[in-house]
């Protein structure tokens, strides 16, 4: 059985979940000794797993079916948490469906990160199987390390008694960055910090308002890597991650294997793995936010580092790896 993994532009997505999920998926096939290619050119392999929407993945299909080679989709995304998130992305939410219904029809069958994105898929009547399947978490890459916490609070200069909420995304407004910067605007002793690629994100007016004239304890970084993100997701006092749509959300499951307190937006694609006030705390207002921001760094709420940090375990991506393998091997019996 031999895997090849497609993903469009990946220079272009390397910075986004499905660069992140580009590589959980790897990594997954080379815990299972699973044979996998890249090469987008090859007739040598069993199954095509296809990842992106755009025309060189249509162009990819459509080869594979010629081959009369087996395909597995991979819904990423959905017209749900495609609207509200860049410049006239609503005008175009209803083509995107038409075309991402047409696309994973390719599919003989249909991954899909979470239980919520697969409902969604059964909504637009998409006839095929679909498995929900984490797209995992690398518990490795997530370890508490003193040595990448003091790079980070170095790098942005921060004081030892300096509380910091963090979030991770695109600056859009599905990603719930205006609510972050009202909510920052309200905790003025507190400092906030929002990475993310500022040159991708082709942000509405509101938010590119918001990027040029933060509130003054929110620094706008840009996007960053390595040791200081990964000291960030350690050290902080407060993931706060007030998105309003996903199909799953990765650095949730980042910030849940670093063992930091997280802070969502109360949505339904959480539901059935995240529970508020057991592994991670929720909230759907601003003013909910705020207090449990405060309760969190005052300590006037139970810790959860360690049930959050399970969630991300049963999630590592050994287990996704066999989780793919057993959609691989239905496949192939079809």
């Amino acid at each position: 059985m031999k895997i090849k993994l497609y993903f469009e532009n990946e220079n272009a997505i390397a910075k986004s979940g499905i660069g992140r999920a580009m590589k959980h998926q790897e990594e997954a096939l080379r815990l299972n000794n699973i044979e996998y290619t890249k090469d987008s050119s090859t007739k040598d392999y069993d199954i095509l797993h296809i990842n992106t929407v755009w025309y060189n993945s249509w162009r990819q299909a459509r080869k594979a079916k010629r081959l009369k080679k087996k395909i597995v989709f991979h819904a990423h995304s959905t017209e749900e948490d495609f609207k509200n998130s860049f410049m006239f992305s609503n005008l175009l939410a209803p083509l995107y469906k038409k075309w991402l219904i047409h696309m994973y029809n390719f599919g003989d069958v249909i991954v899909t990160p979470t239980p919520y994105s697969k409902r969604v898929l059964e909504s637009y009547h998409i006839h095929r199987e679909i498995y929900p399947i984490s797209n995992g978490i690398n518990l490795n890459n997530f370890k508490k390390d003193a040595a990448k916490e003091k790079v980070f609070r170095e790098y942005f200069k921060l004081a030892p008694e300096q509380k910091v909420i963090i979030s991770v995304g695109w600056f859009f407004e599905r990603k719930g960055f205006d609510t972050f910067c009202e909510v920052a605007e309200q905790l003025p002793e507190y400092t906030f910090i929002w990475f993310g690629d500022k040159l991708m994100s082709a942000p509405t007016n509101n938010i590119r308002k918001l990027m040029m004239n933060p509130p003054k304890n929110v620094i706008l970084p840009g996007y960053i890597s390595g040791d200081v993100i990964k000291g960030a997701y350690s050290n902080a006092d407060v993931f706060f991650f007030p998105s309003r749509e996903e199909t799953e959300g990765i650095v949730v499951l980042e910030a849940l294997a670093s063992k930091t307190n997280v802070l969502v937006r109360d949505i339904p694609v959480f539901d059935g793995w995240l529970v508020d006030q057991e592994n991670c705390y929720m909230g759907r207002s601003n003013e909910q936010f705020i207090t449990l921001i405060k309760q969190i760094i005052n300590k006037e709420v139970p810790e959860l580092k360690e049930a959050g940090y399970e969630v991300a375990r049963k999630r590592s991506l050994q287990y996704i790896g066999e989780d793919l393998r057993k959609v691989y091997e239905s496949v192939l019996k079809r």
